[in-house]
């Protein structure tokens, strides 16, 4: 077990896939206007006038629609340099070092391993740092060992997840990334294993080197091609594989996606089909938030492990058929696909996102996707302690995903109810419905009419019983005008009631909200009295 310091009592797990937002305070000037390749347009300066009010708004404008664009940008919003800029009360430390540090005080005690060389932001992941080693017993080989911060969604106890990560790495399926070794605290997990040079899935699409910067690979691509049929239903079916054997054995997964699948050469090396893995199948079980996170809280209906799993796997299908993931939601139209087989799938995961019966859905994308894949699988099988276990950590995670989903929806939903309710089109109509209401109103009660009318119509005549009841509305409008001033409609009820004359409360409402009514409302409607 890896020695490392306990964490604080108080220690905060952050969830690093929840978007940051970024509002414009204050502008600065910048020479340059470029991250990772992309580039986007600013107003231009000016010689004279760079102090006017009206430019400065639009520069301000400019800068805030950079910055909206680089939030809702998923490689972009999740890279450090980004977090540390919107939060760096939450992202000031040096996740590199620390690493670093964790990992050499883990070998003073364990000679097998040493470290060749860090792997500085090849992943997406803050708290994930990568090192190149090799065992000393056999030094031609490098493996790849990975570090990361326990996450927000780990639900298992630390004897139980040091039992279940013990599994893993006994685990030999040819469709599923072998574990070397794997050792856990209650802060953190070390997990080393092969590596590969031929890269990942998404490499492989980008047509970029394994030990480059993430966002330099994958943010702005100039070569990234589709693949062909032939290799889509060949990595398909693997992944479908993988994806079946993790369910079978209760292992939830939910990490999905081109970057998480590992391409392997193997003998015969004649076929330019390499092998397929699934990597990072502990991840769930160390509580880490998945890369499509944000995307699947958008949605309710993607609510257990199996839906995300059938979810991801149309956006990998998607991503290997035209060479790039889609579009965030809503998508109404789709490019052409090179293959319609495909296209079809493709457009099918992309607006139902995810089956109700998810099993069902792999068992049915496996059969159009190619031949079966037979494996091995765990070397004995899990204990039914560990597997309630596992049940139980399941369903917490999935719990978590739908009260975020809950939360998410009534936020949308009332940010539509008040985009709607500030709109200039329902000010407007408030405004015309409460003036016709309130003219209604003020001649009921001042005609002396024994019963309200059904709708509006034209004044009739003032009798004597109405002069004096305007009269009466008046003063008693101008010796509680204050207090109707001061509340909104209900308030104004309240304390005017049990004192006033029904008149009064009458005159106060009005629909827009905390309109008084003072004399000179009550002169000009009566200019008999």
């Amino acid at each position: 077990m890896c020695s490392v310091d306990k964490p604080p009592a108080c220690r905060l797990l952050l969830d690093d896939t929840v978007p940051l937002a970024a509002v414009i305070e204050a502008s600065q000037t910048l020479q340059s206007h470029t991250v990772s390749g992309i580039s986007l347009s600013f107003p231009p300066k000016k010689l004279i006038g760079n102090m006017d009010r009206e430019f400065i708004a639009e520069r301000q404008k400019g800068l805030q629609a950079y910055l909206d664009y680089i939030t809702h940008n998923p490689l972009l919003s999740s890279s450090e340099a980004v977090k540390k800029f919107l939060d760096p009360n939450s992202y000031s430390s040096n996740y590199t070092e620390i690493a670093l540090q964790q990992v050499s005080m883990y070998f003073r005690s364990d000679s097998r391993w040493e470290v060749v060389e860090p792997l500085k932001d090849i992943g997406w992941r803050l708290r994930k740092q990568y090192f190149l080693i090799r065992s000393r017993e056999q030094p031609k080989d490098r493996n790849l060992l990975s570090w990361v911060d326990l996450g927000p969604d780990k639900f298992l106890s630390d004897k139980d997840l040091q039992a279940v990560m013990k599994l893993l790495t006994s685990m030999n399926h040819p469709c599923i990334g072998p574990l070397l070794f794997s050792s856990t605290s209650e802060s953190s997990a070390l997990v080393i294993r092969p590596f590969s040079e031929r890269g990942t899935l998404r490499d492989l699409i980008y047509k970029v080197k394994v030990k480059d910067v993430f966002l330099k690979k994958y943010c702005n691509p100039k070569k990234s091609e589709g693949l062909e049929l032939r290799q889509i239903q060949h990595y398909g079916r693997h992944i479908l594989e993988g994806l079946r054997f993790l369910q079978d054995q209760g292992l939830p997964y939910g990490h999905l996606q081109s970057s998480n699948v590992l391409l392997e050469q193997t003998p015969p090396a004649t076929s330019d089909l390499l092998a397929c893995r699934l990597l990072d199948v502990e991840n769930s079980l160390l509580g880490l938030p998945a890369f499509y996170r944000p995307l699947v809280a958008l949605n309710r209906r993607i609510n257990t492990t199996e839906c995300v799993d059938v979810f991801s796997f149309g956006l990998v299908l998607y991503e290997m058929t035209y060479g790039h993931p889609p579009e965030p939601p809503p998508v109404d139209q789709f490019p052409p696909s090179p293959h319609p087989a495909i296209g079809a799938h493709t457009h099918t995961h992309a607006r139902t996102h995810a089956r109700t019966h998810a099993r069902l859905g792999l068992e049915e994308r496996g059969g159009e996707l190619g031949s079966k894949v037979n494996g091995v699988g765990l070397p004995r099988q899990i204990p039914s302690r560990l597997k309630e276990a596992l049940r139980s950590s399941k369903e917490l995670l999935e719990r978590r995903l739908q009260e975020e989903q809950r939360q998410l929806n009534q936020h949308r939903r009332l940010t539509r109810a008040q985009s709607h309710h500030g709109s200039e089109e329902q000010k407007k109509r408030r405004k015309l419905l409460a003036r016709k209401v309130h003219t209604t109103i003020i001649y009921y009660y001042c005609s002396g009419a024994s019963s309200p009318p059904t709708s509006p119509s034209p004044p009739t005549p003032l009798s004597a019983t109405g002069l004096s009841a305007c009269l009466s509305l008046c003063l008693s409008a101008s010796l509680y005008v204050s207090v109707c001033l001061s509340g909104c409609m209900s308030a104004c009820i309240s304390v005017c009631l049990p004192v006033c004359l029904p008149l009064c409360v009458s005159v106060c409402v009005r629909l827009s909200a905390c309109l008084s009514v003072s004399l000179s409302v009550c002169l000009s409607v009566c200019p008999s009295v």
